[in-house]
This record gives structure tokens, sequence and C-alpha cells, in this order.
């Protein structure tokens, strides 16, 4: 079993950043794939960026590439969301999930995650 924690969001206006982290407990090795999804009202669970824990293949969506940055911290087993020049429209609740050895082609299939965070919402200001 894993549980994940998520922490760091909150309101900021537009063109500022947010940090978001993840704390993964529980059965984790380096096979696991840590994705941060986000659920806008209205909209379907997308996939924001995702990793490997072992490796460093890393997924951005076109959306938040060149702002994001997805990475981890091994030694606190906690994964990172850097977010810059945020945008009205990455309003949201975003979500860490995670699944072991799961293959790059479905990394965002969000159904086949078997972990997942309770949600952090983040609220960008025009």
């Amino acid at each position: 079993q894993v549980q994940l924690v998520e922490s760091g969001g909150g309101l900021v206006q537009a063109g500022g950043s947010l940090r978001l982290s993840c704390a993964a407990s529980g059965r984790t090795d380096s096979s696991y794939v840590m994705g941060w999804f986000r659920q806008a009202p209205g909209k379907e669970r997308e996939l924001v960026a995702a990793l490997r824990w072992s490796s460093g293949l890393i997924y951005y969506a076109d959306s938040v590439k060149d702002r994001f940055t997805i990475s981890t911290d091994n030694a606190k087993n906690t994964l990172y969301l850097q977010m810059n020049s945020l945008k009205p429209e990455d309003t949201a609740v975003y979500y860490c999930a995670a699944h072991p050895a799961l293959s790059s082609s479905y990394w965002n299939t969000p159904q086949l995650y078997a972990y997942w965070g309770q949600g952090t919402q983040v609220t960008v200001s025009s």
C-alpha cells in the first residue's frame, strides 16, 4: 500500500509561482511512475507531468512545457511540481498519483494509476 499526501497549493496571481509537494510512504520502489494530474471544474482529469522514479524519463503536457518542472527528492521520498509563470487556465485541483511499472504509453490514463493523493487546490487570478 502506498500513501500520497500533497501540499503547497493556494491562490496566486497570474505570472506567479507555486511549488507542490507529494510525500510518498509505503511500498514504493524505483519502478514506480509518479505523476501530477489536474482537474478543473467540468473538465476531465489530465496529466500535467510524470516521471519514472528510477530513470530520467519525464513527460510534460504541451500546455505546461517550459513553465512547470517535475522533480524528486529520493532521500525524502517526495515528488515536487514547480510551477512558474502561472496562468488563470492552470486553475484546478492538482493530484499526485503513483503506479508501479506503468508503461510510458499509458502515463496519461488516470484510470490506470493505483494510488492517489487527496488533491490540492491551485487558483490563479488574472
